[in-house]
């Protein structure tokens, strides 16, 4: 059966959502980035919208919230 995805942290730049995903796959946790931009020609559209999500497998969210946000920084 098919993993779930879901949505681990969402930012405001394309540029810091795949800074994200490379230290998501070099943990060893598969990730994708999702965001509306019209096929990249308009970037402007996700950051007036619901910005760069980081999506991954459903059994992963655990670990990659801790890659992404050490616990010692979580308020």
């Amino acid at each position: 059966m098919p993993s779930n995805l879901v949505i681990v942290r969402v930012f405001s730049t394309g540029l810091e959502a795949e800074v994200a995903k490379s230290a998501l796959e070099a943990a060893g946790i598969v990730a994708i980035v999702q965001a509306d931009t019209a096929g990249g020609m308009r970037p402007h559209i996700a950051w007036a919208g619901s910005g760069f999500r980081i999506l991954v497998r459903e059994e992963d969210a655990s670990a990659a919230r801790d890659v992404l946000e050490p616990r010692a920084q979580r308020s």
